[in-house]
């Protein structure tokens, strides 16, 4: 059986003595960054809300990046903990602050930063929706760069293949395996943030609240279902039954929401 030569990279970008510099943490690191440049641009450009001055400032955009990278670290480890591996995490409680070792959930992110932009909102007085659009619009670029450091880490590989394509992961075995992280890097990364600049540059989707980040939530929730089915579920932790996995089931509710938000935005009058 052919298949590509996993190319093995060192997960540690810069050793500085004791001090190990991972690139898992470099992506969260660079996802956090652009992003926030990208929101920045979003607000400042007042063609996208409708030639008026967008319902934010640059000011806020900038204190909420403390905000959300709390949000996405404190939601995302959390989310692991509870959704994935409580049982480990019960007999070594100081395993969850070990972030830089991996193990952050998506969904657990969301669900951090939706909180810390409600909060955010209602102390500075921001609309709520419109924080929503903007970063959701933004949140592809850092999905981006987390795959491809789970690529880098070798994890969260596919299932069995014989597809060309197929690599053999240190720790999948001796089985050639679906190049997930990739699919995941591809679809939720690239194909979802052009998806969303062709809505906010295109059809003024930031003139309707909650249009953006509506198509957000379905949009990442149809790309999770459907490379769950070539990704390698862990028969502990996310296999829930012959093909449903845990990531299938907490994003079925995001593409009933997300498609929600979409309808209800469509049906408002335009900001």
């Amino acid at each position: 059986m052919f298949a590509i030569a996993y190319p093995e990279i060192d997960p540690i970008a810069l050793q500085l003595g004791p001090l190990a510099v991972r690139w898992y943490g470099l992506a969260y690191f660079a996802g956090i960054l652009l992003g926030w440049w990208y929101v920045r641009r979003l607000v400042a450009d007042e063609r996208l809300w409708g030639g008026r001055p967008a319902p934010m400032t640059l000011a806020h955009v900038d204190d909420l990046l403390l905000w959300m990278t709390v949000g996405i670290i404190v939601g995302g480890r959390l989310g692991n903990v509870i959704f994935y591996d409580p049982a480990y995490y019960l007999r070594d409680p100081l395993a969850a602050l070990r972030v830089w070792e991996g193990g952050m959930a998506f969904h657990g992110g969301l669900l951090g930063t939706i909180i810390a932009m409600i909060i955010f909102g209602a102390r500075r007085g921001v609309p709520v929706l419109s924080l929503f659009d903007v970063t959701a619009a933004a949140t592809p670029i850092g999905l981006f760069f987390g795959r491809v450091a789970n690529f880098i880490n070798g994890e969260l590989y596919g299932r069995p293949s014989d597809a060309p394509w197929a690599m053999v992961f240190p720790a999948g075995g001796p089985a050639p395996r679906h190049p997930s992280q990739l699919y995941e890097a591809a679809l939720e990364g690239i194909l979802l943030f052009a998806f969303l600049r062709l809505l906010t540059h295109r059809f003024g989707s930031l003139r309707r609240p909650g249009l953006t980040g509506g198509a957000f939530i379905a949009g990442y929730g149809i790309c999770r279902i459907f490379v769950e089915f070539y990704r390698e579920p862990d028969p502990e932790l996310e296999r829930l039954t012959g093909f449903l996995t845990m990531g299938m089931v907490l994003s079925l509710p995001m593409v009933a929401v997300g498609l929600g938000a979409v309808l209800w935005a469509m049906r408002r009058k335009l900001a």
